[in-house]
């Protein structure tokens, strides 16, 4: 957490420099703040990695000093400015301050256990996997969902509707789509981890390590009797293992969700002519301002089905077997070698204990 709250510490404080005195080299003088924040916390973020662990005493000051900021900001802008400006206004006055640097902590503490930052990136890594092999994945993906939505896109009625229909509304439709993807997906995908084999041979544990911080541990050493036995996980991995496969399936349903909006945008300019939207709408279509030309119906139309055919996707990549091989399977391939290395990093964690025993004992 320390490099995260280190750089809301210091923007904190560098943002109390006096900008309205600088007058026309105000934002270069904000961006000079800016670097310096971004490169003090990529300071921090090397010394973090050299040093993991911190001592009892050290932790305590360093809480203590993130815990001193909602005081010392805005003193310390009374003496610059003569004035106090808190977050979220006026209204919430020097309890804005107490309320910003809390959720910060909070915020950080849950990224920190979750490790969204990790989990983001392997989701960039994977998204540029998908885009590499898209051709593959959508030539799997998208003919069921055609055969689903295909006929429904030249209904009248839904031209209709998607006219008069406002975005917030449907918003609000996809919203109720991704609430679906959302539930269905966590009860099969906590399935899916209760049903993950832990294979702990050495032959498996010696691969799994390969490409890893791990890689040059003597794994035949650690295990003498050949295998390890299986580590359960408790809550809150299982919850990192939920959240690591429900990225995974995001990416996919994002790949596949936009190549069914452009797929469908390109069919409706190709097949239906002004004069047939207005036969199916019952009045001129209105046309968007963000791309001449091409009817509001017809971008509706087609953030709707692309919405659909996503939550499809993601249901039946999980459900149907063929589906599942070609979807799924890898990335309970992934689960796998994560609990493998997992199980190594364990066992390595309690020879040390056991050799700090003998040491101390001895």
């Amino acid at each position: 957490m320390l490099p995260t709250l280190s750089l809301v510490t210091v923007a904190s404080l560098a943002w109390l420099l006096p900008l309205k005195a600088a007058g026309s080299q105000g934002r270069m003088l904000l961006g000079a703040v800016l670097a310096a924040t971004l490169a003090a916390w990529a300071a921090i973020r090397v010394f973090v990695r050299r040093l993991p662990r911190f001592s009892h005493t050290v932790t305590v000051a360093i809480l203590a000093t993130y815990a001193a900021m909602p005081v010392a900001v805005p003193l310390l802008q009374l003496a610059l400015d003569d004035t106090i400006t808190p977050p979220g206004g006026n209204g919430l006055g020097l309890l804005g301050f107490a309320l910003f640097f809390a959720t910060v902590f909070g915020a950080t503490f849950l990224a920190t256990t979750y490790g969204f930052g990790a989990l983001m990136r392997r989701a960039i890594r994977h998204s540029v996997y998908d885009l590499r092999n898209s051709m593959h994945l959508l030539g799997r993906a998208l003919p069921p969902m055609l055969l689903v939505t295909l006929f429904l896109f030249f209904t009248g009625e839904l031209w209709q509707a998607m006219n008069r229909l406002t975005w917030s509304r449907l918003a609000f439709v996809i919203a109720l789509f991704v609430g679906v993807t959302v539930l269905a997906a966590a009860v099969r995908l906590r399935d899916e981890i209760g049903r993950v084999e832990q294979d702990l041979s050495l032959p498996v544990l010696s691969k799994a390590c390969q490409g890893t911080p791990l890689a040059s541990v003597p794994i035949d050493e650690l295990i003498p009797h050949g295998s390890l036995d299986p580590v359960p996980l408790n809550g809150r991995q299982s919850r990192n293992l939920l959240l690591m496969l429900a990225t995974r399936q995001l990416v996919q349903a994002i790949v596949v969700g936009v190549a069914l909006f452009s797929f469908f945008i390109v069919l409706g300019l190709i097949m239906v002519t002004p004069e047939t939207a207005e036969q199916w709408i019952g009045a001129v279509p209105v046309q968007s301002t963000l791309l001449p030309g091409v009817p509001v119906a017809l971008l509706r139309n087609a953030t709707l089905f692309a919405a659909f055919g996503s939550m499809y996707f993601t249901v039946t990549s999980m459900s149907d077997a063929d589906h599942r091989q070609q979807f799924f399977a890898p990335i309970i391939d992934e689960v796998e070698r994560t609990l493998a290395v997992h199980a190594v990093y364990l066992a390595i964690r309690i020879n040390e204990r056991v050799d700090h025993a003998r040491i101390g004992t001895g």
